[in-house]
């Protein structure tokens, strides 16, 4: 029996303009967002050396944590989300 898929997890959603300058167009589905976000920060080094679990956000992360200058992963996935429909 095949594993049960969360389909809410996997439809494809909008991705906001803000959300767009950073991980690219949509639609994408959350898993593929989350992804996309990672290998941007990983790649502009935006994670906090002391607490790897705080994104360090650059102007266009900015835009999609709300403002915010700092935010840990699980923060970073509700202010994600807001910037998905």
């Amino acid at each position: 029996m095949p594993a049960k898929v969360n389909s809410a997890f996997m439809k494809p959603m909008t991705v906001s303009a803000d959300l767009a300058a950073v991980i690219g167009k949509g639609p994408m589905p959350r898993s593929e967002v989350v992804k996309k976000l990672w290998v941007y920060i990983k790649a502009k080094n935006l994670q906090d050396p002391k607490n790897k679990r705080n994104i360090v956000a650059d102007a266009e992360l900015k835009k999609v944590f709300g403002g915010k200058a700092v935010v840990n992963m699980f923060e970073m996935t509700k202010l994600v989300s807001k910037h998905l429909s």
